[in-house]
């Protein structure tokens, strides 16, 4: 059998011979190595903000219309995928249909390695089929390689369905470069274990997609003034925080905060736009729906860019 030269010439496939041997490194010099490393990352994706911004304009034009955006990955990046769609419910209070994940291998795939599953190009088909993926939809394929198979079929049937199709890679010119719509490439270069994309790869994907859902949600109105307005509070933090968030909007002590949800169904939203304009529940609600959830726009009584308009 012989090597695979595409393989081989990937960058993060690469082996770094200045990198010296952690092994003969104490902890404290090996961690340095790492951490030097690590920090080039976050001015690698600088380079790519401009195709980042394209990427969450496009997800939220579509999500405002009723659209889903799936993360489609394998291993660590579809891992992290799935991590950032689960983020959004209760960070955002969106429907869990929204922001999806598709993983190769399936849920199990999560806490045990299911190293060949990513090779099966029709699987990465099938499961977009199964989604129902439409043409108001994002599909949006992990890899570090920009070669994985299960990525490159879903892209593909993404684009057959006429979704909006985004990849985002850890190489130059990616094999999926040819089947998305918007091409997120960050080179994070050789890691310093040979291959090990859970490194760089893994944190350049993660501030990628941050961005990701986090400006999708900011363009959809799910926050005003940098806070938290649209969160779930299903927990006693988040419970915390959501009356914390209407006393720094409202400029009120804990008490009224805490009033003022009571009176509005712990709706965060409403109870700061009953609070700025003093207004009952009922009718704040209108206002937020005719203003497509944007509190921001309740407040001034304007449209802004706020839900992909």
């Amino acid at each position: 059998m012989e090597p695979d030269k595409t393989i081989e010439r990937l960058q993060t496939e690469m082996w770094d011979r200045t990198i010296p041997p952690l092994e003969t490194l104490t902890t404290l010099e090996m961690l340095k190595v790492m951490n030097a490393g690590d920090q080039t990352v976050p001015l690698l994706v600088k380079e790519h903000l401009s195709e980042i911004a394209a990427a969450v304009d496009a997800i939220s034009e579509r999500l405002s219309q009723g659209g889903r955006m799936f993360y489609v990955g394998a291993g660590t990046s579809g891992r992290l995928g799935v991590l950032d769609a689960a983020e959004c419910p209760p960070t955002f209070n969106t429907d869990p249909s929204m922001v999806q994940a598709i993983m190769a291998g399936g849920p199990d795939a999560l806490v045990h390695a299911v190293e060949g599953a990513e090779d099966s190009m029709e699987s990465g088909q099938q499961q977009i089929r199964l989604a129902g993926v439409q043409s108001r939809d994002v599909v949006v394929g992990l890899s570090a390689s920009g070669r994985t198979p299960f990525v490159i079929g879903a892209l593909k049937e993404g684009r057959l369905r006429g979704a909006c199709t985004i990849s985002v890679s850890a190489n130059d010119e990616p094999e999926v470069k040819h089947l998305s719509d918007i091409v997120i490439a960050v080179p994070t270069g050789p890691e310093v274990i040979m291959g090990s994309t859970r490194l760089k790869a893994g944190t350049a994907t993660k501030l990628v997609l941050n961005m990701l859902t986090t400006g999708a949600m900011v363009r959809l109105g799910k926050t005003f003034r940098n806070l938290m307005v649209d969160l779930k509070a299903t927990n006693y933090k988040l419970i915390d925080r959501s009356r914390r968030i209407v006393m720094l909007a409202l400029t009120v002590d804990y008490n009224e905060a805490s009033r003022l949800l009571a009176l509005c169904d712990e709706e965060v939203k409403t109870a700061i736009a009953v609070g700025l304009l003093g207004i009952d529940p009922s009718a704040a609600r209108a206002l937020l729906v005719r203003h497509h959830g944007a509190l921001g726009d309740v407040v001034t009584g304007t449209e802004t860019i706020s839900g992909g308009r």
